[in-house]
């Protein structure tokens, strides 16, 4: 039976997430209605390499792009690195604020606080679905009458990795929406703010492995779980990883259709719908 659910979460997550529609929303939301507790540390696990799949896929869907926009020249790809670099830095910068905001105060009083234990609060993911919902809507209605378009520049990437800050305490704030939307704002053309977008998403998701790999050895080695107990634990989690590689692949190629035919607003509808969804849930007391 576990299996079972790991493959609907593995198809969720690798759906939604190379979709500008939060698969943590999606796959919390299902896990709730499985009964399984979304903030347990092996179920964080399991998120996190879920979202392992979704990157290898991203690395073979833009390999040959990358190539071409990135890696033709040694100055094209230390341009490319600097906007990296700058990007992330600015993402680890404001995440790290978030998360001790959220720690210090407003979980203040709480026994061993850490900011996954926001990661179920449905209220939460419903607010965080609208607000990139309406974002994905304005950047597509605006991208739809601006011209001309110009390339990722060192103001764009700064805008789109303080955004991507944003977004990593909560869930339902969907990366790769908030990120696309603000280079479109920006003025980015299509194609080249999805490659930079998904290159960002290589660099950022294996430090946000380690660490929930390392919580979740933190927190076994405090109740002695054995070598078996731990490959117990991380073995659904592989399985998971490889069936969202798949999804996640078909997902991409959905999205870049959709984004070359001027259909991305449609993402912000539904992530209203998701969040009208996830505040009714929530209000239910479900």
């Amino acid at each position: 039976m576990i299996y079972l659910k790991i493959i609907v979460l593995a198809i969720l997550q690798g759906a939604c997430e190379l979709l500008p529609v939060s698969s943590s929303a999606h796959v919390i939301i299902a896990e709730k209605l499985m009964g399984i507790d979304p903030v347990a540390p092996s179920m964080t696990l399991l998120l996190v390499m879920l979202h392992t799949g979704t990157m290898f896929a991203v690395i073979i869907y833009f390999r040959r792009a990358w190539k071409e926009s990135y890696f033709r020249s040694r100055e094209t790809f230390r341009s490319f690195a600097c906007l990296v670099v700058a990007a992330t830095f600015l993402t680890g910068i404001i995440g790290i604020v978030l998360k001790e905001v959220i720690e210090k105060i407003f979980l203040r009083g709480t026994a061993h606080a850490q900011v996954e234990m926001i990661f179920g609060n449905l209220g939460l993911i419903g607010v965080s679905l609208a607000v990139v919902g309406i974002l994905i809507i304005f950047s597509g209605l605006r991208e739809e009458v601006r011209r001309p378009f110009r390339e990722v520049g060192l103001k764009e990437s700064a805008w789109i990795g303080a955004v991507q800050g944003l977004c990593l305490p909560f869930r339902g704030f969907s990366r790769s929406g908030a990120t696309i939307s603000t280079g479109l704002l920006a003025g980015v053309a299509k194609r080249q703010v999805e490659e930079f977008s998904f290159a960002l998403v290589v660099v950022l998701t294996p430090p946000v492995i380690l660490r929930e790999v390392y919580r979740m050895l933190e927190v076994h080695r405090a109740v002695s779980v054995g070598s078996s107990g731990l490959f117990d634990l991380f073995l659904p989690s592989i399985f998971g990883m490889a069936a969202s590689f798949l999804a996640g692949l078909l997902a991409l190629k959905w999205l870049s259709r959709w984004l070359e035919a001027g259909r991305w607003k449609y993402f912000g509808f539904w992530c209203l719908t998701m969040a009208a969804i996830s505040l009714y849930l929530y209000h239910t007391g479900f």
